[in-house]
């Protein structure tokens, strides 16, 4: 890593937990990106003590000690899982070209920022390729020696996009949404007819606004666009943030705090364009294939919060 050098502006998306968010801007600092650009939520007036929490996390950006230029975007009064940051991430895209995208829960290992530098300029004019992730939850399941491989999928705990791909295509108010339901089209984006009921429900509930969230439009224009996203072979970012405290990321899951690897350089690339079946299938089974029991659970607990 000695060799390589940052160029690519970093986001960083916090809020209240500054226990997380120290240790994911430590890796940030280490990396030491020319431009980091800060997006903070505000305080909800109905949590006593979570203003100082709030502040308690934004001052961790006073320890930039590089040579670089730090923007803020933080917001008075609460916006919510959906509206911050969709909000931010516009804001980020009317100030550079690209970035790569990290929230105060989702710790990299060093090699993550050299991973997505590397592909953002290699994609860089390639509109089949809406994204870079640094999420692999394949487990150590792979088909060959490449650094990476092309999915359907959006995973962003911890990512990189450009500004035309974003600008372009994301609409958090899911104008689209009533189309391509009610003409049966979801399917044929997904290529798997057993995740449209899962799916379905996800697009219905952020169409109507009763879920607080702003990925499942990310992963819809993704889909829309007919896009494939790429996915490094080993896993590059671990999610610090299960817990009690967390908005959604919370109880028990096998994506908690999945261990991280190095990602080898020089990398080996895919021959072509084209999604990793067997890949996305396995996704789709961990993710929409939940045993009744986590299901049951996961509402209880959402029921007792």
């Amino acid at each position: 890593m000695s060799e390589f050098k940052l160029n690519t502006p970093v986001a960083f998306i916090i809020f209240n937990r500054p226990d997380t968010a120290e240790r994911v801007f430590a890796e940030i600092a280490k990396a030491k990106p020319p431009k980091l650009l800060v997006i903070g939520d505000g305080p909800r007036a109905n949590r006593p003590g979570e203003a100082e929490k709030v502040a308690a996390a934004r001052a961790i950006i006073s320890q930039v000690d590089w040579d670089c230029e730090v923007l803020t975007n933080f917001s008075d009064v609460n916006l919510g899982c959906k509206l911050r940051p969709a909000s931010g991430i516009d804001w980020v895209f009317e100030q550079v070209e690209e970035a790569i995208i990290l929230e105060d829960d989702c710790l990299p290992d060093p090699t993550f920022f050299r991973f997505c530098q590397e592909l953002l300029e290699r994609y860089r004019y390639d509109q089949r390729i809406g994204m870079i992730s640094g999420n692999n939850f394949q487990f150590g399941r792979r088909r060959n020696d490449d650094s990476y491989y092309f999915s359907k999928y959006a995973h962003i705990w911890g990512w990189a996009t450009w500004r035309d791909r974003w600008q372009d295509s994301y609409d958090i108010e899911l104008k689209k949404w009533p189309a391509i339901r009610d003409g049966g089209w979801l399917a044929d984006m997904l290529g798997n007819k057993k995740e449209v009921a899962s799916w379905m429900k996800v697009f219905d509930s952020a169409y109507q606004g009763e879920i607080d969230a702003w990925d499942a439009q990310w992963m819809f224009a993704s889909l829309l666009e007919g896009r494939s996203n790429a996915m490094p072979n080993v896993n590059l970012i671990s999610n610090i943030g299960f817990g009690a405290d967390a908005t959604h990321t919370f109880g028990d899951s096998d994506l908690a705090n999945v261990p991280v690897d190095k990602m080898l350089f020089p990398m080996v690339h895919p021959v072509g364009v084209f999604k990793n079946l067997q890949a996305d299938l396995f996704t789709a089974q961990l993710y929409f294939s939940i045993p009744l029991y986590k299901r049951v659970y996961r509402k209880l607990l959402r029921y007792l919060r």
